[in-house]
């Protein structure tokens, strides 16, 4: 092989490519070469075993033996045919490598360096790695003169031998040349130290670089100190963070199971939905079908329903008609002999009351009373019992029955009969309790209350009922009479809630110095109707108006305007002052009021509706369907809306 300047290794690629070589034998004694300056025997092994062409294949030998190179990360191993390691190989990393790169500027450890720091650093990287690159050569130098030196010891042998010789042939030289061979010996000298002086002087120089070089090194160790401290503290708060999210990471595989196993729950249903989906879309179908015969049904119903509104129309005028003349025949029947009141016997008395039973005894606002619940000939009545403590005397009882027996009207209580034995007097039975339980009752925390709120419209026809019963007594023949202890307590309601005034207080003859004082308390009646509750204000409209009660529903304000200028007017009299004010004044304006209320009832303005309750003794037979589930009676509840008006 010629020699030449290039690497052996690479001289070894360019025959192999050059040739075709593929199979190709090197032993590392050649791989000792002289040429090789840069790589030892070992490295440029492994560089040509990493270059070369797929074609060939690459055999090793030392001392006779076959040796295997194995490659591993950056490094290498070579094995003899035993598989034991006979050396390895481990790629030199480059200055820059080993140092690494600076930080960023805005990294958290660039803040504590200087200024000049980085300058400096690029400034004489370059430098230093080249510094460091000729101290490896040098080593890698050093390597191969250590093989060289036995050579140098022969040739110092021999050169001493040569000097020996040179000794012995100055002694046979004149004196011209002895000092001509001294001339030589001494510039020989002198190149020499020409020599020591420049390396000396170049060792000065490496010197200065190693020094700057250390100190450059010292710095960015001790920065790179600093790093690492700040690195340990990052990793520490990064492993804390990282147990965090580990923790984080198992709730979140738990949930995702929990939500795995709600997603099967509804894909399982989804499935089950689709199914119903297509039984529905079947079951649109055939509902369109209907739809469109139901269509063409309701058409047909509408043309009825308002054929049916005329009639009904109609039927509601004569059912009012009706009603009115209903309550006139009443009057009239018990007006008759026919109807006439009598007297029952004790023993009658007893059995109707179930010998005076407890669970019969009228408790109206939870108090105990004296009056009776009993049935006497298939009706129901209550009678009233006078104890001895504040029992009349035989001639002052028979004048109130006598009284109460000629008083016959649609909204005063009527006497059916009264027993002497017993001082007891039996009344009529009126279903649905005083009005001033269902004032001042419903909607409050009385739980065996059976009435609901009443209307605006049922409340006004009830006043103008209290007032025909006062007309009634007041235009008696041919005595009139006055109540004088009216209030809500002292009027009481039937199945249909119409008003029935009782409690007359003696003495009952008509005066007029105590006609004013029905008509202040039919005012404060009015007010309570109004209010739902006693009024102890100021009498201005405004206020009553912003105070209506309501369970009463929405009160047409005219009407309730109109109401509060009565009762105002009612409540402001005094004897003497207002002499147009009298019992025949307030029926014509009450009534007149009513006919508005029932006008606008009539056009479907307002909502009406007729309440009744019935008890359920008296309605043993009754379907359960027609029972309230909570108070157990019978309700009767009629509505009129706007949609049938």
């Amino acid at each position: 092989m010629e020699k030449s300047e290039q690497p052996i290794y690479k001289q070894l690629l360019e025959i192999i490519s050059s040739r075709w070589i593929t199979k190709l034998v090197v032993s590392l004694t050649v791989m000792k070469s002289s040429a090789w300056k840069s790589r030892t025997a070992i490295s440029g092994s492994f560089y040509v075993l990493r270059q070369k062409p797929d074609f060939c294949e690459l055999f090793v030998i030392c001392g006779g033996r076959l040796l295997s190179l194995r490659e591993e990360n950056k490094g290498g191993f070579i094995e003899d045919d035993r598989g034991n390691a006979v050396s390895k190989f481990t790629e030199k990393n480059s200055f820059r490598s080993l140092l690494g790169r600076r930080h960023s500027p805005d990294s958290p450890s660039s803040s504590s360096r200087s200024n000049n720091s980085p300058d400096e650093w690029e400034k004489y990287s370059d430098g230093i790695e080249q510094y460091v690159n000729q101290l490896l050569a040098l080593n890698e130098e050093e390597e191969e003169e250590e093989e060289e030196e036995e050579e140098e010891e022969e040739e110092e042998d021999a050169n001493c031998k040569e000097n020996s010789a040179d000794s012995v042939m100055q002694e046979n030289m004149s004196g011209a040349e002895r000092i001509e061979a001294l001339k030589i010996k001494i510039q020989r000298v002198e190149d020499a130290i020409q020599f020591n002086r420049k390396e000396a002087n170049v060792n000065k120089e490496r010197n200065a670089k190693a020094l700057g070089a250390i100190s450059l090194c010292n710095t960015r160790a001790m920065e790179l100190e600093a790093c690492i401290s700040e690195e340990v503290l990052k990793n520490v708060d990064i492993k804390k963070e990282l147990d965090f999210r580990k923790d984080e990471l198992f709730e979140l595989q738990g949930e995702v199971g929990e939500k795995r196993s709600k997603l099967n729950s509804i894909l399982e249903l989804q499935r089950e939905l689709k199914n119903k989906l297509q039984l529905s879309s079947s079951a649109k179908s055939r509902a369109e079908v209907q739809l469109e015969k139901a269509v063409r049904t309701r058409n047909d119903m509408v043309r009825e329903i308002e054929e049916l509104r005329g009639q009904r129309d109609v039927i509601q005028r004569r059912i009012e008609f009706r009603r009115e003349k209903d309550a006139i025949g009443c009057a009239d029947r018990l007006n008759t002999s026919s109807f006439a009141y009598r007297e029952f016997t004790a023993a009658e008395i007893r059995a109707a009351t179930k010998d005076f039973s407890e669970g019969l005894r009228l408790k109206p606002r939870g108090r105990l009373t004296n009056v009776y619940k009993g049935c006497i000939n298939h009706m129901t009545v209550a009678i009233k019992m006078y104890g001895s403590a504040n029992a009349p005397s035989p001639e002052a009882f028979a004048a109130k029955v006598k009284i109460l027996s000629q008083i016959r009207h649609p909204n005063i209580l009527a006497m059916v009969g009264f027993c002497s034995e017993l001082n007891c007097i039996v009344f009529e039975y009126m279903h649905n309790g005083c009005l001033h339980d269902a004032l001042f009752l419903t909607g409050k925390s009385s739980s065996d209350y059976k009435n609901k709120a009443l209307n605006w419209h049922t409340r006004l026809r009830i006043a103008a009922e209290v007032c025909s019963a006062l007309g009634f007594l007041h235009e008696a023949q041919p005595k009139p009479l006055i109540h004088g202890n009216l209030s809500p307590s002292k009027i009481i309601l039937d199945c249909n809630n119409v008003a029935k005034v009782f409690g007359l207080k003696p003495p009952w003859p008509y005066d007029n110095s105590d006609s004013k004082s029905d008509i202040r308390a039919f005012g404060n009646l009015m007010l309570q109707l109004l209010i739902g509750r006693n009024w102890a204000a100021t009498m201005e409209i405004a206020a009553i108006l912003g105070n209506l009660d309501h369970l009463a529903g929405e009160w047409p304000l005219d009407l309730a305007m109109e109401l509060c200028t009565i009762a105002i007017r009612c409540l402001s009299n005094n004897q003497g002052e207002d002499e147009e004010l009298d019992i025949g004044w307030l029926m014509r304006e009450i009534n007149k009021v009513k006919k508005k209320a029932n006008q606008l009832v009539a056009n479907g303005e307002y909502t009406s509706a007729i309440e009744g309750f019935i008890d359920i003794d008296d309605s043993s037979n009754v379907p359960s369907a027609f029972l309230c589930p909570i108070y157990q009676v019978i309700t009767v509840f009629i509505a009129f809306s706007n949609k049938f008006m």
